[in-house]
Protein backbone atom coordinates (compact mmCIF):
# COMPACT_ATOMS: atom_id res chain seq x y z
CA UNK A 1 0.00 0.00 0.00
CA UNK A 2 1.25 3.65 -0.89
CA UNK A 3 1.93 6.33 1.59
CA UNK A 4 -0.57 9.29 0.77
CA UNK A 5 1.31 12.51 -0.32
CA UNK A 6 1.14 16.05 0.42
CA UNK A 7 2.07 18.40 -2.30
CA UNK A 8 2.92 21.95 -1.75
CA UNK A 9 1.07 25.07 -3.23
CA UNK A 10 2.80 26.43 -6.98
CA UNK A 11 2.91 29.53 -5.06
CA UNK A 12 3.61 28.76 -1.91
CA UNK A 13 7.13 29.63 -0.05
CA UNK A 14 7.33 27.23 2.77
CA UNK A 15 10.12 27.04 5.23
CA UNK A 16 10.33 23.17 4.51
CA UNK A 17 12.12 23.65 1.90
CA UNK A 18 15.00 25.70 3.71
CA UNK A 19 15.30 23.28 6.04
CA UNK A 20 11.75 23.76 7.93
CA UNK A 21 10.15 20.19 9.71
CA UNK A 22 7.09 21.88 9.55
CA UNK A 23 3.97 22.51 6.48
CA UNK A 24 1.00 24.56 7.20
CA UNK A 25 -2.49 23.88 6.18
CA UNK A 26 -2.22 26.84 3.87
CA UNK A 27 0.94 25.52 1.99
CA UNK A 28 -0.52 22.65 0.53
CA UNK A 29 -2.80 22.02 -2.33
CA UNK A 30 -5.50 19.68 -0.63
CA UNK A 31 -5.96 17.98 2.35
CA UNK A 32 -6.03 14.60 3.17
CA UNK A 33 -9.13 12.86 4.86
CA UNK A 34 -9.62 12.67 8.70
CA UNK A 35 -8.64 9.05 8.26
CA UNK A 36 -5.17 9.95 8.10
CA UNK A 37 -4.95 11.27 11.12
CA UNK A 38 -2.09 10.61 12.91
CA UNK A 39 -0.66 8.30 10.22
CA UNK A 40 2.76 8.36 8.19
CA UNK A 41 2.77 10.48 4.91
CA UNK A 42 4.97 11.90 2.71
CA UNK A 43 5.71 15.22 1.25
CA UNK A 44 6.63 16.55 -2.34
CA UNK A 45 7.37 20.16 -3.53
CA UNK A 46 5.48 21.53 -6.79
CA UNK A 47 8.13 20.19 -8.94
CA UNK A 48 7.32 16.52 -7.20
CA UNK A 49 10.64 16.39 -5.37
CA UNK A 50 10.42 14.05 -2.44
CA UNK A 51 11.05 16.45 0.80
CA UNK A 52 10.92 13.71 2.85
CA UNK A 53 8.10 11.68 5.54
CA UNK A 54 6.09 12.81 8.42
CA UNK A 55 3.37 12.47 10.57
CA UNK A 56 -0.16 14.31 9.39
CA UNK A 57 -2.97 15.78 11.57
CA UNK A 58 -5.84 17.64 9.02
CA UNK A 59 -7.03 19.22 12.52
CA UNK A 60 -3.66 20.88 13.67
CA UNK A 61 -2.68 24.41 11.77
CA UNK A 62 0.36 22.23 11.61
CA UNK A 63 -0.64 19.40 9.46
CA UNK A 64 2.84 17.91 8.41
CA UNK A 65 5.69 17.30 10.84
CA UNK A 66 8.95 15.58 8.96
CA UNK A 67 10.73 13.39 11.39
CA UNK A 68 12.35 11.71 8.58
CA UNK A 69 14.37 12.72 4.90
CA UNK A 70 14.21 9.33 4.14
CA UNK A 71 10.99 6.76 3.33
CA UNK A 72 10.50 5.13 7.14
CA UNK A 73 7.97 4.10 9.00
CA UNK A 74 7.43 5.53 12.67
CA UNK A 75 6.82 2.21 14.16
CA UNK A 76 8.92 0.42 17.39
CA UNK A 77 12.02 -0.33 15.04
CA UNK A 78 12.55 3.63 14.60
CA UNK A 79 11.37 4.58 17.43
CA UNK A 80 14.07 2.57 18.85
CA UNK A 81 16.68 4.05 16.84
CA UNK A 82 15.42 7.25 17.66
CA UNK A 83 15.87 7.17 21.33
CA UNK A 84 18.64 5.43 20.82
CA UNK A 85 20.45 8.39 19.40
CA UNK A 86 19.11 10.64 21.36
CA UNK A 87 20.37 9.19 24.27
CA UNK A 88 24.08 8.83 23.10
CA UNK A 89 23.90 12.87 21.89
CA UNK A 90 23.39 13.60 25.98
CA UNK A 91 26.15 11.03 27.60
CA UNK A 92 26.27 9.06 29.98
CA UNK A 93 26.12 11.34 33.09
CA UNK A 94 23.49 13.05 34.73
CA UNK A 95 19.95 11.17 36.39
CA UNK A 96 18.09 13.97 36.00
CA UNK A 97 17.83 15.48 32.74
CA UNK A 98 15.82 15.61 29.29
CA UNK A 99 16.28 12.98 27.11
CA UNK A 100 14.45 13.61 24.17
CA UNK A 101 13.01 16.90 22.80
CA UNK A 102 10.81 16.25 19.91
CA UNK A 103 11.60 17.33 16.21
CA UNK A 104 15.46 18.23 17.64
CA UNK A 105 15.43 14.37 18.01
CA UNK A 106 13.39 13.57 14.99
CA UNK A 107 10.61 12.29 17.27
CA UNK A 108 7.59 15.17 16.42
CA UNK A 109 5.58 15.75 19.81
CA UNK A 110 7.79 13.52 22.13
CA UNK A 111 9.42 14.89 25.19
CA UNK A 112 10.99 13.02 27.84
CA UNK A 113 12.46 14.27 30.72
CA UNK A 114 14.71 11.74 33.95
CA UNK A 115 14.12 12.30 37.54
CA UNK A 116 16.54 9.80 38.57
CA UNK A 117 14.69 6.27 38.21
CA UNK A 118 11.68 8.33 36.89
CA UNK A 119 10.65 9.45 33.44
CA UNK A 120 8.06 12.09 32.58
CA UNK A 121 6.91 11.67 29.42
CA UNK A 122 4.80 14.77 27.04
CA UNK A 123 3.15 13.47 24.07
CA UNK A 124 1.78 16.60 21.89
CA UNK A 125 1.17 14.99 18.46
CA UNK A 126 -1.71 12.87 17.42
CA UNK A 127 0.54 10.36 15.68
CA UNK A 128 2.86 10.00 19.08
CA UNK A 129 -0.94 9.44 20.62
CA UNK A 130 -1.15 6.57 18.56
CA UNK A 131 2.19 4.97 19.71
CA UNK A 132 2.18 5.85 23.21
CA UNK A 133 1.93 2.52 24.76
CA UNK A 134 4.99 1.69 22.36
CA UNK A 135 6.62 4.50 23.20
CA UNK A 136 6.66 3.31 26.61
CA UNK A 137 7.32 -0.13 26.00
CA UNK A 138 10.53 1.24 24.14
CA UNK A 139 11.40 3.43 26.86
CA UNK A 140 11.30 0.66 29.53
CA UNK A 141 13.55 -1.43 27.45
CA UNK A 142 16.34 0.73 27.00
CA UNK A 143 16.26 2.88 30.24
CA UNK A 144 14.37 0.56 32.48
CA UNK A 145 13.05 3.28 35.14
CA UNK A 146 11.20 2.22 38.23
CA UNK A 147 8.07 4.16 36.49
CA UNK A 148 7.19 6.17 33.88
CA UNK A 149 4.68 9.33 34.09
CA UNK A 150 2.36 10.02 31.17
CA UNK A 151 2.19 13.87 31.21
CA UNK A 152 -0.63 14.34 29.01
CA UNK A 153 -1.94 18.10 30.37
CA UNK A 154 -0.30 20.36 27.85
CA UNK A 155 -2.75 22.73 26.54
CA UNK A 156 -0.83 22.38 23.65
CA UNK A 157 -2.68 19.05 22.55
CA UNK A 158 -5.50 20.80 22.08
CA UNK A 159 -4.25 22.61 18.61
CA UNK A 160 -3.85 18.67 17.83
CA UNK A 161 -7.58 17.46 18.98
CA UNK A 162 -6.16 15.29 21.84
CA UNK A 163 -7.83 14.85 25.32
CA UNK A 164 -5.73 15.95 28.38
CA UNK A 165 -5.06 12.97 31.26
CA UNK A 166 -2.54 12.12 32.87
CA UNK A 167 -1.66 8.60 33.68
CA UNK A 168 1.23 6.47 34.73
CA UNK A 169 2.56 3.03 32.57
CA UNK A 170 2.42 0.78 36.05
CA UNK A 171 -1.52 2.43 36.96
CA UNK A 172 -0.37 3.08 40.39
CA UNK A 173 0.07 6.62 41.96
CA UNK A 174 3.44 8.19 41.82
CA UNK A 175 4.07 9.33 45.08
CA UNK A 176 5.90 13.10 45.65
CA UNK A 177 9.41 12.25 47.32
CA UNK A 178 12.68 14.19 47.47
CA UNK A 179 15.16 14.54 44.30
CA UNK A 180 18.30 15.21 44.47
CA UNK A 181 19.43 17.64 41.35
CA UNK A 182 22.68 19.49 40.87
CA UNK A 183 23.62 19.18 45.02
CA UNK A 184 20.47 20.04 46.21
CA UNK A 185 17.05 18.26 46.95
CA UNK A 186 13.95 19.37 46.04
CA UNK A 187 9.97 18.10 46.52
CA UNK A 188 8.91 16.82 43.49
CA UNK A 189 5.60 16.28 42.48
CA UNK A 190 6.04 14.79 38.84
CA UNK A 191 2.43 13.72 38.24
CA UNK A 192 0.61 16.48 39.09
CA UNK A 193 3.16 19.42 39.09
CA UNK A 194 3.88 22.03 37.09
CA UNK A 195 5.10 21.05 33.26
CA UNK A 196 7.57 17.84 33.98
CA UNK A 197 8.01 18.59 37.56
CA UNK A 198 11.18 20.88 37.01
CA UNK A 199 12.44 22.91 35.11
CA UNK A 200 15.13 21.36 34.24
CA UNK A 201 16.51 23.75 31.48
CA UNK A 202 17.60 26.45 33.65
CA UNK A 203 19.87 23.73 35.50
CA UNK A 204 22.53 25.40 33.53
CA UNK A 205 21.94 29.28 34.78
CA UNK A 206 21.77 28.14 38.93
CA UNK A 207 25.54 27.76 39.40
CA UNK A 208 26.09 30.42 36.50
CA UNK A 209 24.16 33.18 38.62
CA UNK A 210 25.41 32.05 41.94
CA UNK A 211 28.93 33.04 41.25
CA UNK A 212 27.99 36.66 41.06
CA UNK A 213 26.58 36.30 44.38
CA UNK A 214 28.41 35.94 47.54
CA UNK A 215 28.37 38.65 49.87
CA UNK A 216 25.28 39.94 47.85
CA UNK A 217 21.82 41.15 48.45
CA UNK A 218 19.85 39.04 45.77
CA UNK A 219 16.60 39.09 44.47
CA UNK A 220 14.62 35.89 42.99
CA UNK A 221 11.70 37.49 40.73
CA UNK A 222 9.57 34.71 39.54
CA UNK A 223 11.14 32.11 41.57
CA UNK A 224 8.72 28.60 41.54
CA UNK A 225 10.78 26.14 43.52
CA UNK A 226 13.21 28.30 44.35
CA UNK A 227 16.36 26.87 42.12
CA UNK A 228 18.62 30.38 41.91
CA UNK A 229 17.15 31.54 44.90
CA UNK A 230 18.96 27.94 46.69
CA UNK A 231 21.96 28.44 44.68
CA UNK A 232 22.88 32.27 46.11
CA UNK A 233 22.03 31.60 49.41
CA UNK A 234 24.91 28.42 49.13
CA UNK A 235 27.18 30.39 47.53
CA UNK A 236 27.13 32.81 50.35
CA UNK A 237 24.75 35.42 49.72
CA UNK A 238 23.91 37.71 52.81
CA UNK A 239 19.91 38.20 52.00
CA UNK A 240 17.85 36.37 49.58
CA UNK A 241 14.47 36.82 48.38
CA UNK A 242 12.48 34.77 46.09
CA UNK A 243 8.88 36.17 45.00
CA UNK A 244 6.27 34.48 43.00
CA UNK A 245 2.26 34.74 42.71
CA UNK A 246 1.94 30.64 42.81
CA UNK A 247 1.55 30.25 46.45
CA UNK A 248 1.79 26.42 45.85
CA UNK A 249 5.80 27.52 44.72
CA UNK A 250 6.11 29.30 47.44
CA UNK A 251 5.55 27.02 49.94
CA UNK A 252 7.65 24.31 47.83
CA UNK A 253 10.48 27.08 47.97
CA UNK A 254 10.61 27.36 51.23
CA UNK A 255 10.49 23.48 51.52
CA UNK A 256 12.85 23.04 49.92
CA UNK A 257 15.18 25.90 51.62
CA UNK A 258 14.55 24.33 55.39
CA UNK A 259 15.45 21.16 53.64
CA UNK A 260 18.71 22.29 52.23
CA UNK A 261 19.54 24.33 55.33
CA UNK A 262 19.90 27.31 53.31
CA UNK A 263 18.69 31.25 54.54
CA UNK A 264 16.38 32.06 52.06
CA UNK A 265 13.09 34.32 52.13
CA UNK A 266 9.86 33.92 49.94
CA UNK A 267 6.76 35.87 49.72
CA UNK A 268 3.35 35.41 47.30
CA UNK A 269 3.83 38.58 45.33
CA UNK A 270 2.61 39.82 41.58
CA UNK A 271 6.54 40.67 40.93
CA UNK A 272 5.16 43.82 38.67
CA UNK A 273 3.45 45.36 41.40
CA UNK A 274 5.78 44.59 43.73
CA UNK A 275 8.95 46.02 41.88
CA UNK A 276 6.17 49.18 40.68
CA UNK A 277 5.34 49.74 44.73
CA UNK A 278 6.44 53.42 46.08
CA UNK A 279 6.81 52.23 48.95
CA UNK A 280 10.01 50.28 47.86
CA UNK A 281 11.23 53.80 47.15
CA UNK A 282 13.43 53.90 50.02
CA UNK A 283 14.42 50.56 50.64
CA UNK A 284 18.14 49.37 49.96
CA UNK A 285 19.05 48.84 45.85
CA UNK A 286 19.34 44.87 45.06
CA UNK A 287 22.64 43.55 44.47
CA UNK A 288 21.69 40.79 42.27
CA UNK A 289 18.25 40.65 40.50
CA UNK A 290 17.30 37.62 38.61
CA UNK A 291 13.99 37.60 35.99
CA UNK A 292 13.01 34.46 34.98
CA UNK A 293 9.14 34.59 34.09
CA UNK A 294 6.95 32.58 32.39
CA UNK A 295 6.60 33.18 28.77
CA UNK A 296 5.02 36.54 28.03
CA UNK A 297 4.16 35.65 24.43
CA UNK A 298 2.35 32.41 24.05
CA UNK A 299 1.99 33.13 20.28
CA UNK A 300 2.79 35.24 17.51
CA UNK A 301 0.02 37.49 18.08
CA UNK A 302 0.83 38.28 21.68
CA UNK A 303 4.48 39.42 21.14
CA UNK A 304 3.65 43.41 20.44
CA UNK A 305 2.37 42.99 24.36
CA UNK A 306 4.78 40.82 25.71
CA UNK A 307 8.14 42.70 24.60
CA UNK A 308 6.19 45.37 26.18
CA UNK A 309 5.97 43.25 29.08
CA UNK A 310 9.56 42.16 29.65
CA UNK A 311 10.26 45.83 28.99
CA UNK A 312 8.41 46.86 31.49
CA UNK A 313 9.71 44.25 34.30
CA UNK A 314 13.68 45.02 32.94
CA UNK A 315 12.94 48.92 33.42
CA UNK A 316 11.77 48.20 36.71
CA UNK A 317 14.04 45.84 37.94
CA UNK A 318 16.97 48.18 36.52
CA UNK A 319 15.58 50.82 38.79
CA UNK A 320 16.16 48.59 41.82
CA UNK A 321 19.76 47.36 40.89
CA UNK A 322 22.54 48.68 42.64
CA UNK A 323 25.61 50.37 41.21
CA UNK A 324 27.52 47.66 39.48
CA UNK A 325 25.25 45.14 40.33
CA UNK A 326 23.79 42.33 37.98
CA UNK A 327 21.07 41.68 36.56
CA UNK A 328 20.31 38.23 35.04
CA UNK A 329 17.47 38.37 32.93
CA UNK A 330 15.69 35.63 30.70
CA UNK A 331 12.34 34.87 28.02
CA UNK A 332 11.70 31.39 27.51
CA UNK A 333 8.93 32.29 24.20
CA UNK A 334 10.07 30.93 21.50
CA UNK A 335 8.68 33.77 19.49
CA UNK A 336 11.08 36.13 21.09
CA UNK A 337 14.18 35.85 19.39
CA UNK A 338 17.60 37.27 20.46
CA UNK A 339 17.44 41.14 18.80
CA UNK A 340 14.13 41.19 20.27
CA UNK A 341 15.34 40.28 23.59
CA UNK A 342 18.30 42.79 23.51
CA UNK A 343 15.91 45.53 22.20
CA UNK A 344 14.11 44.76 25.04
CA UNK A 345 17.20 45.29 27.26
CA UNK A 346 18.74 48.04 25.41
CA UNK A 347 15.02 50.09 25.63
CA UNK A 348 15.11 49.38 29.65
CA UNK A 349 18.33 50.59 29.90
CA UNK A 350 18.04 53.53 27.90
CA UNK A 351 14.32 54.34 30.07
CA UNK A 352 16.52 53.67 33.39
CA UNK A 353 19.50 55.69 32.43
CA UNK A 354 22.00 53.37 33.08
CA UNK A 355 24.70 52.07 31.14
CA UNK A 356 24.58 48.81 30.78
CA UNK A 357 27.59 45.33 29.85
CA UNK A 358 27.32 42.24 28.76
CA UNK A 359 29.11 39.66 30.92
CA UNK A 360 27.00 36.25 29.47
CA UNK A 361 24.75 35.19 26.61
CA UNK A 362 22.90 33.10 27.91
CA UNK A 363 20.67 29.94 25.95
CA UNK A 364 18.69 26.56 26.86
CA UNK A 365 21.76 24.14 27.49
CA UNK A 366 22.56 20.93 25.12
CA UNK A 367 20.16 18.37 26.39
CA UNK A 368 17.19 20.74 25.26
CA UNK A 369 19.08 21.04 21.12
CA UNK A 370 18.07 23.44 18.77
CA UNK A 371 17.88 22.64 14.83
CA UNK A 372 19.57 25.46 13.10
CA UNK A 373 16.62 24.97 10.59
CA UNK A 374 13.51 25.48 13.45
CA UNK A 375 13.97 28.39 15.61
CA UNK A 376 10.84 27.02 17.45
CA UNK A 377 13.28 24.53 18.93
CA UNK A 378 15.39 27.18 20.23
CA UNK A 379 13.26 29.01 23.39
CA UNK A 380 15.31 29.75 26.04
CA UNK A 381 17.83 32.51 26.08
CA UNK A 382 19.02 35.41 28.33
CA UNK A 383 21.50 38.07 29.60
CA UNK A 384 23.79 38.32 32.73
CA UNK A 385 24.94 41.98 32.69
CA UNK A 386 26.12 44.93 35.03
CA UNK A 387 24.45 47.96 35.34
CA UNK A 388 26.36 50.95 35.93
Amino acid sequence: MSTPTLKLKANAKPRVLSGHPWVFANEVEALLPAEHDGEIVECRDRADRFLGTGVYNSKSQIIWRRFSRERAALNGAFLRGAIERALARRGAAGDCRRLVWSESDDLPGLVVDQFADTLVVQIQTAAMEKRSALVGDVLAELRQPAEIIFRNDAPIRRLEGLPLEVHTRSGRMWEPRWVTIDGFEYWLDLQHGQKTGFYLDQRAQHPLVARYCAGKRVLDAFCNQGPFALHAARAGATEVLGLDSAEDAIAAARRNATQNGVKAEFAVANVFDWLNDAARAGEPLWDVIILDPPPFAKSKSALEGALRGYKEINLRALQRLAPGGILATYTCSHHMQDAELRGVLAGAAADAKRKVRILEFCHQPPDHPVLVTMMESEYLRGYLVQAE
